[in-house]
């Protein structure tokens, strides 16, 4: 299906194909128009009518030739991180007389890092009708834990970007349950669920890599101009216990919260309308502390000790910005 990416189905997963993560485009068979590195680029698709290159129009995107011969053109991805794949955005925008007709994608798991030519493929999504200027959003049914996919276009033209959504898959086989680690890291397989608002930063910044490298690489809500605080509910990687608390308030100065709290709770399932509605009776883990303007600020003696936890809530007072949440904690069985 062709729709907007705020209508994006997908945005409880994490693009498994985001740079942040140590995404790649390794291989693809033609990039005369434009590098098949600009296919996984976190920003939003530009187009520059004036910007011509010594092949031509310049493009944001990955764009082969006009093919004259049998075949088609494709683009392999190594993912930042190998996990299960739930759906994927493939995404034309600004290419409309040269985008083509159709695509499929496949996957396959290399725990090594290279994809050796002899590598059985899974079709995860088989050939879709394309349009121009559009975001395609499909599901994958398909099981399995991938490391890499491959974008197949028929014949040739041209993408603007590739997001491939999905859950992060640990394998917690070699983990001591008595070392501390970010249970909420992405690596780790924590992921952001919903919030009351992000109208500047989208809540999925909170766990990622590193500091955010700008305002926009973090979780920003609107000025509150009514009572109560701004919040977002965020699951762990894996269940554990909490020992210390970490609250980055990175690269936003005017705009930080005054405090910060955070709520946890086990909970065995339910929606992410259900956990908005359970969270007003979570256990408090941190109470409301005081923040300061582009800071790290770390808690242990702070952190109550409520158990093994498997969601949390940040809750913002009034509202703000924050960079990075890490839970430091270790797992346990449930």
């Amino acid at each position: 299906m062709s729709s907007k990416p705020n209508d994006n189905p997908f945005r409880e997963w994490v693009n498994l194909a985001d740079p942040r993560l140590g995404a790649e485009a390794v291989y693809a068979t033609d990039e005369w128009f434009a590098g098949k590195d600009r296919l996984l680029k976190g920003e939003s698709p530009v187009f520059l009518p004036d910007k011509f290159d010594e092949n031509g129009k310049w493009m944001d995107g990955w764009e082969t030739r006009r093919r004259r011969e049998q075949g088609h053109d494709y683009c392999i991805v190594r993912l930042g991180l190998p996990g299960r794949i739930h759906g994927v955005d493939i995404d034309t925008t600004h290419f409309t007389g040269n985008y083509p007709p159709a695509a499929s994608l496949q996957a396959c798991y290399c725990p090594g890092g290279d994809v050796p030519g002899n590598i059985e493929w899974t079709e995860i999504l088989p050939s879709v009708n394309l349009k121009g200027h559009s975001h395609h959003l499909h599901s994958v049914g398909v099981e399995g834990r991938f490391s890499h996919v491959r974008l197949n276009i028929y014949p040739d033209g041209g993408i603007a970007r590739l997001r491939v959504y999905g859950q992060p898959q640990r394998d917690w086989s070699d983990h001591r349950r008595d070392d501390i680690v970010d249970l909420l890291a992405v690596e780790n397989g924590g992921r952001a669920l919903t919030c009351n608002d992000e109208h500047y930063g989208t809540i999925g910044n909170l766990n990622m890599p590193g500091r955010g490298v700008n305002m926009g690489d973090g979780w920003e809500t609107r000025r509150r101009r009514e009572p109560g605080n701004d919040w977002a509910i965020l699951a762990l990687g894996h269940p554990g216990i909490i020992t210390g608390i970490e609250i980055d308030t990175g690269n936003f100065k005017g705009n930080y919260p005054d405090r910060c709290s955070v709520h946890g709770a086990l909970v065995p399932g339910g929606s992410n309308d259900s956990l908005v509605a359970q969270s007003m009776f979570w256990q408090e883990l941190l109470p409301p502390q005081k923040m300061a303007m582009d800071a790290v600020h770390r808690f242990e003696e702070q952190v109550a000790g409520i158990g093994a936890v498997t969601h949390v809530r940040l809750n913002l007072f009034p509202d703000g910005g924050v960079s990075r949440l890490r839970l430091f904690g270790y797992t346990v069985k449930i």
